[in-house]
């Protein structure tokens, strides 16, 4: 079985752009998403294309399998998503031994900066950037399917003082 471990957090000021590469463009759509699973289509800069199911998220683990298809394909099934599809911008950059993904949103995202790293285990010591904000990996607004179907970027939370 196929088995993601993913930490996600907001991005609280440029400084990643330094060490990450111009990144690819990526849209996705959302065939299917409830609290059992979610079936995505996407598209990485209109020519690879993958299909991915992803299980029930326990904590930051959850089973995900992802399969090439035909970039005609996804763009058909791109097309039966809407309006459940987000666009973005991902950069990578090498930190602390590992590789972290910047998502920048574009579109009724816009203004919206993820970070995520994947792990080998939950309870994985990482070094923290400078540029991290938040931890959102519990906080399902920022899950990806449910932004596909929110109108905007998620209200921030007051923080405690």
């Amino acid at each position: 079985m196929g088995t993601e471990i993913e930490r996600k957090f907001l991005v609280c000021n440029n400084d990643w752009r330094k060490a990450a590469n111009e990144g690819r463009s990526i849209r996705q759509g959302y065939l299917s998403s409830n609290a059992k699973a979610t079936v995505r289509v996407r598209t990485w800069d209109d020519e690879k294309a993958a299909i991915t199911l992803k299980g029930k998220s326990v904590g930051a683990t959850r089973a995900e399998f992802e399969y090439e298809i035909p970039i005609e394909d996804a763009r058909e099934l791109l097309e039966l998503s809407r309006p459940h599809t987000i666009e973005k911008r991902r950069h990578e950059l090498e930190f602390g031994g590992l590789t972290w993904e910047i998502d920048v949103f574009e579109g009724r995202h816009e203004g919206l900066i993820i970070a995520e790293v994947e792990l080998e285990h939950e309870d994985q010591a990482i070094k923290i950037p400078s540029w991290i904000g938040e931890e959102v990996t519990l906080d399902d607004r920022y899950y990806n399917a449910s932004l596909s179907r929110s109108d905007g970027v998620p209200p921030r939370e007051p923080q405690a003082s």
